[in-house]
């Protein structure tokens, strides 16, 4: 991971409201922003550019595409050299089912983000996942009761104030 972006105000308001508006125009989002509209466009290619902005994408009610299940589970793997966890992710990679997966520190080594068609297709996955000999030595998992409505926004502001803030040794 190299160095943060340098970011200005106009960029954040930028990312904030393209987080909220992501389909609106150029014209849209210059005016609120507070700019014109080619320096708008020449900031948003730049943050496109740098990766700051990696893609854009529909955030999809999956309860009315269908019966789905949501499951937090939480892996251990058995050995923990470079290549055990290379050979990890590349596993859980290939399956869709698979939303999100986080190499995290504490009392497991992964935290994996799963959504499946039913509880017993979620078996079948972990089963599957099991036998592939990936590494796994324990796993435990969560089944999503309820959750937020709405999509949650990052602290933008935060986050790139705390890269001018001073860090511990």
């Amino acid at each position: 991971m190299g160095p943060p972006a340098s970011l200005d105000r106009f960029d954040l308001k930028i990312l904030a409201h393209l987080e909220r508006e992501g389909r609106c125009s150029n014209v849209e989002l210059a005016n609120a922003v507070g700019l014109s509209q080619s320096p708008c466009l020449v900031r948003t290619k730049r943050l496109q550019e740098i990766g700051v902005i990696r893609g854009y994408g529909a955030h999809i009610a999956l309860e009315k595409l269908g019966n789905c299940v949501t499951v937090f589970s939480e892996v251990t793997i058995s050995s923990h050299r470079p290549p055990d966890f290379r050979k990890f992710e590349e596993a859980v990679d290939r399956h869709g089912e698979i939303v999100e997966w986080h190499n995290v520190s504490g009392g497991y080594d992964y935290l994996l983000k799963i959504v499946a068609p039913s509880v017993a297709h979620f078996q079948e996955l972990m089963e599957r996942l099991l036998q592939d000999d990936i590494g796994i030595e324990k796993f435990t998992s969560r089944i999503v009761l309820r959750q937020s409505s709405g999509k949650r926004r990052y602290p933008l502001g935060l986050i790139a104030a705390a890269k001018s803030e001073p860090h511990l040794p």
